[in-house]
Formats: C-alpha cells, structure tokens, sequence
C-alpha cells in the first residue's frame, strides 16, 4: 500500500519515507535474528509520531482537537526496559498472581459443579412432583364435583360492577334490575322480569339486558330479550336496544336499526349505554365489534 500512487500522492513524499521506514525497521526485527538496537527501536517510534501527527492534523474532525503545529518527539515518554532484578521481581508477581487466579477459577469450577448438581437433584424433584400433581389432578377429576361455586352470583356482581364503573350505580330492584312484565311473556302466565333495563334521562328505557348462565350460550337469550323488548316498546313508546349475555360473551342487537337480523359478537358491554344519550349511544357504542353471520332471534 505505501507504493501505491494514489496513497503516495495522498500522504507526500515527507510521510510516505517515514512510513517507509517503520515498514523496513519492523520486517528486520520480524524476520532476522539480531536483536533490535536501541537507537533502531527509539527512531522507528520517532518516525511513527510524526506519521500519526501526520493523520491527526489531516483528518481530526473537531478544531480544538488538532495537535499543535509546535508538538515535538519526547523520547523520555518511551518506555525503558526494565533492569535484570525488577524483570525477576516483575516476573514472580505475575507467577503469583497467575497462582492466584488458578487457586480462584478452580474453586468457582467447584462451585459450579455443585450447583450443576443441586439442580439436576432439583429437575428430579420437580419431575417427581409433576407426577404427583398429574395423578392427583386425574384422580380427582374422575369424582364428579358437587360443589355450588355460586356462579350465578359472582356473574351478576361482575356485570353490576361493569355498569356501576360506567355510572350505573344506582341499581334499583324492581326497576334497573328485576323489572316486572306483566304480559306478553311466553309463560302460562304471560309473566317475567327483565335482568336488567337501562333508563335514560326522560324515563324511557335505553337497554335491556338479558343474563343468562356463564355455561350456556348466551345467544340463548336473544328471542326472551327480544319479548322483553317489544313490551317496554308497547308501554313507552320507544324501542330499547338489546343486549344478552353470558358474563364472557356479550351480544348487542338493534333490531330496530338492523332489521332483525343482524348481531354483533363480543359488542362493547351495555355499560357502554349512557343514561343522559338516545338510544343511538347503545347502538353505536358496537360500531368497532366484528360481525358475525346474519342471526334472526333463537326460539
């Protein structure tokens, strides 16, 4: 490289012997047996500080970092060899050091070791354990659970806690929730209660919800809502938007708007319904739910 002409050209012919030089100084002492005169080794180091003030000065980026035009070779900055008695000093430091850092790595090999250990003995365990747990899981499984987990009340302190979160916290009986039908039901009596009816501001009713158990569809819900809905219609003269659901799946459908057949799955909750809004804050509030095939009410 230092004869190509473009780097020749480049650095001038000034640098480009100093480079030279070092070039030459160096393959001796590689390739020869004589030792290196001192005075060889302290004009080589010479010829690289001006080589690299050379590099400094041309191709430093920041102004206040250029070396200063007057900056001179120091050779008492070099480092000496050291005398026969400091080298053997110099020389058992190291090997004690060296002792030392044997000593070191070969108990943390132990140490490792047994832990390698501990944790094998602890994957055998855990093994063992998992086991235990499988056929203690298994053989409890195979007893029929007869325990009442009171379902139905946690589902209905889940969905009154959603509604009381979005301002529907003065849930009454016997109106917001448990609301009588007098007729139009499809019992013998023609009777029934509604799970929940949202009232807006003016007394006419928003919503009606309709609850049904976590482990059942809770599309199966949908035609019992829909009754409920045409009678508060009858009563009030404004058609509440439906909603039924299971606790884990809730279902928004607006017949009035959708003509009857068309759902959304997993629509935003009724608590979503707002009681100073008209009816459209229901509808609307299922506008980002995904659709899902065309659904006319389940008998």
């Amino acid at each position: 490289m230092l004869h190509e002409p473009t780097f020749q050209q480049l650095v001038g012919p000034t640098v480009n012997a100093k480079m030279d030089l070092i070039r030459g100084h160096g393959n001796n002492a590689v390739h020869k047996a004589a030792p290196v005169p001192k005075t060889v080794a302290e004009a080589s180091i010479k010829e690289l500080f001006h080589s690299l003030y050379w590099f400094a000065r041309t191709y430093t980026r920041r102004a206040a970092a250029l070396p200063p035009g007057g900056l001179t070779f120091d050779s008492s900055a070099v480092p000496r060899p050291l005398s026969p008695q400091a080298r053997a000093l110099k020389q058992a430091e190291l090997k004690a050091k060296e002792a030392e850092d044997e000593a070191r790595f070969k108990q943390q090999a132990e140490e490792l070791a047994a832990e390698r250990g501990q944790n094998k003995d602890l994957a055998r365990q855990l093994e063992g354990l998992k086991a235990q747990i499988a056929a203690a899981k298994a053989a409890n499984q195979a007893v029929r659970d007869t325990h009442d987990y009171d379902e139905k009340a946690t589902q209905d302190a889940f969905i009154d806690l959603l509604l009381k979160e979005a301002g529907w916290d003065l849930l009454t009986p016997g109106k917001d929730t448990e609301y009588p039908i007098a007729t139009g039901m499809l019992t013998k009596t023609g009777k029934g209660y509604v799970d929940y009816v949202l009232w807006g501001d003016d007394g006419k009713p928003l919503a009606v919800v309709e609850v049904k158990q976590a482990r059942r569809d809770a599309r199966d819900g949908q035609q019992q809502a829909k009754l409920y809905a045409d009678v508060l219609q009858a009563q009030f003269n404004r058609r509440p938007v439906i909603f039924y659901t299971n606790g884990y799946e809730t279902y928004l459908w607006d017949d009035a708007a959708w003509g009857g057949e068309r759902a959304r799955r997993r629509a935003t909750h009724p608590a979503r319904c707002r009681a100073s809004s008209p009816r459209t804050s229901c509808a609307g509030a299922s506008a980002s739910a995904p659709d899902v095939s065309p659904s006319p009410p389940r008998p």
